[in-house]
């Protein structure tokens, strides 16, 4: 099983090496969650309109996540259409040799053998953000810290015991969480203490800096924010003509109403 495992970890991290120059790079850091106890005041602040961020969003997807992760309401070829990646880039970078475009996302790991490794299949992840919420996915997914009492050896505060394992733990380094015993006093006197967070601290560092793996975080939860809803979008922006049209429609009723009934007055 451990041979697995490791062979599972590798998998991932060679993913990663896909060729995707192509698609946006880079883009401006984004601000640094800091290290303070505020971690539950951490926010997304995503934009679905930002096709520079979908389209990292959707590369780092697939190259860390989609190993355990499927997203089987989203298709290849709907996503490239969406995120305007052209279909050679698409099937070049993003689909795997064995798949086609009009396929959905599926993960390569059988679910039995995930439930042997992880106690629990990992669950398919389209419409996370749609029930959870983008700031909650993004704080799980930057709130990870070292745990050996754990058996991946990593634990989350977002997310206590959870049996995902850090994959991102190469790019964001290793931090320990900083507890802090806090008394209180029930309502029938007695003392209770109880353990707090209180802070990170940095163990090993990563091939990122703090802000970077924000900006990567944050892309990944934008990319999930699209795959909930696709159209969302599309229809926030038809939205507003829609209330303007509905008022000036409402205009015009209120003109033609004051006509037909001038002669009743």
């Amino acid at each position: 099983m451990m041979i697995c495992r490791s062979f599972l970890y590798a998998a991932l991290a060679v993913a990663a090496l896909v060729p995707a120059a192509a698609l946006a790079q880079g883009g401006e850091a984004a601000p640094a969650s800091g290290f303070g106890s505020d971690w539950e005041s951490w926010r997304a602040d995503n934009s679905v309109t930002d096709i520079a961020s979908l389209q990292r969003g959707a590369r780092d997807f697939l190259a860390y996540c989609n190993g355990c992760h499927s997203l089987k309401y989203e298709r290849y070829s709907r996503l490239g259409a969406d995120l305007k990646i052209p279909t050679a880039l698409l099937v070049r970078d993003l689909v795997p040799a064995n798949r086609k475009p009009s396929e959905y996302i599926s993960t390569p790991m059988p679910a039995h053998e995930a439930e042997e490794w992880f106690g629990k299949a990992p669950p398919d992840l389209t419409l996370i953000v749609r029930a959870r919420g983008a700031d909650y996915v993004f704080r799980y997914l930057t709130t990870y810290y070292t745990d050996p009492s754990r058996p991946t050896g990593a634990n989350n505060l977002a997310y206590d015991t959870t049996a995902m394992p850090n994959v991102l733990s190469e790019i964001e380094g290793l931090k320990r969480a900083v507890f802090k015993n806090v008394e209180e006093r029930s309502d029938d006197g007695k003392v209770i203490t109880e353990k707090v967070f209180d802070h990170f601290e940095t163990v090993a560092p990563g091939s990122m800096t703090r802000e970077q793996f924000d900006g990567f975080v944050r892309d990944i939860v934008n990319f999930l924010d699209y795959v909930g809803e696709p159209q969302q979008a599309y229809r926030r922006a038809i939205g507003v003509w829609v209330v303007l049209f509905l008022l000036v429609f409402t205009g015009l009723a209120w003109m033609l109403k004051k006509e037909y009934w001038k002669n009743v007055h």
